[in-house]
């Protein structure tokens, strides 16, 4: 297989700030009204460093957002115009047929027994990708298709898992094969070191990651791989977490770190970005859906001490819910929580500040 070529050899994501979105900095107006009332200044203050310093992806996560592209493409020119500061726009391209089939939280729209790789191609992928190509002149970074890879290789016992799996193999290679151009950078997705990052789970996954990089042609690039979307594994961690064993990756430098020889000798990719947005130290790093405690994790950086990460970023959202499990009174997934986003500012990484509020 022709090695598949990188966006570029640059790091996208040094010398620009990801875009924030405006939708995020809305939703937390609640919570930092919510720690004034109780003259909790600290948080507050915490809540607005957020607001105007980290940006964060945003999920095109059905047909009916793809417009949300051009806005946000509309916004992040502004912004650059504004700020001066050059901007990265951060998508989630998460649409897959028969998505999430192995626990159901986040189906889609899309399934394979009506016609949903036609759809996925014709009325989800190639808008999507049109919006993309024709704003040139900004910069992108892509997470393509989150657990879809996660469920191929641990979902065999499911048979819906299984007969989604060469459909999904199918539409991811569509999507990587339509975004391609200079300004675009892919990442795909490869769930997180606790599920994936065992010893004998690399080289299966590496091979999977293999097959879907054959099948849209010679002409493919990818810039690398993202982890940890939606869960709370840390990046770095000085001391082991509970469930830390040989063979595992339990903090996600280490999965990157693991992960990279096995890529690199199928000629693929070693790039890759980490989702930090949350961040919990677990009794059993299976916990998945709505932990508690929890804490936002260390704001986007591209200072992250493995040379192989091009950046810590935030791709879920924080504040918004896993699903209705975990805490009490969680709401379906992707609905704002606010006892939830709360928690996640008490507990914060030491580097989200606490600055003078504002209204």
């Amino acid at each position: 297989m022709p090695e598949p070529r990188q966006t570029s050899s640059t790091n996208p994501f040094e010398g620009r700030q990801i875009l924030i979105n405006p939708n995020f900095v809305n939703n937390l107006q609640r919570t930092k009204r919510s720690f004034l009332a109780r003259n909790d200044v600290y948080n507050a203050g915490k809540v607005q460093y957020v607001q105007d310093n980290v940006g964060t992806f945003s999920w095109i996560a059905n047909i009916a957002s793809l417009g949300e592209i051009d806005v946000l493409v509309e916004k992040a020119r502004t912004a650059q115009r504004q700020t001066g500061k050059k901007q990265i726009i951060g998508l989630v391209l998460y649409n897959v047929p028969d998505r999430d089939c192995g626990t159901g939280e986040s189906s889609g729209e899309l399934s394979t027994a009506r016609d949903g790789l036609r759809r996925y191609r014709e009325q989800y992928v190639d808008p999507f990708a049109m919006r993309v190509h024709r704003a040139s002149d900004m910069t992108f970074a892509i997470a393509v298709e989150p657990d879809a890879l996660g469920n191929m290789l641990s979902s065999d016992g499911s048979v819906f898992c299984a007969s989604a799996r060469e459909p999904q193999k199918d539409g991811i290679a569509y999507a990587i094969q339509h975004l391609q151009a200079p300004h675009i950078n892919l990442y795909l997705d490869i769930s997180h070191g606790g599920w994936l990052g065992w010893n004998d789970t690399l080289g299966p996954l590496a091979d999977e990651v293999t097959d879907i990089m054959r099948r849209p042609g010679s002409h493919n690039k990818v810039r690398g791989f993202v982890s940890n979307i939606s869960n709370y594994n840390p990046f770095h961690v000085d001391v082991p977490p509970p469930y830390a064993v040989e063979g595992a990756s339990w903090t996600e430098s280490l999965f990157a770190t693991n992960a990279a020889p096995h890529f690199r000798a199928r000629g693929l990719p070693t790039r890759f970005i980490v989702d930090q947005g949350r961040v919990a130290i677990r009794e059993d790093q299976g916990l998945w859906c709505n932990p508690s405690p929890a804490g936002l994790g260390h704001p986007p950086t591209t200072q992250t001490g493995n040379d192989l990460v091009d950046s810590i970023v935030w791709i879920k959202v924080p504040g918004e819910s896993d699903g209705r499990c975990g805490m009490p009174g969680a709401p379906g997934a992707g609905a704002w929580f606010e006892a939830g986003a709360q928690m996640l500012v008490q507990n914060a990484d030491p580097a989200v500040l606490s600055i003078p509020v504002r209204s």
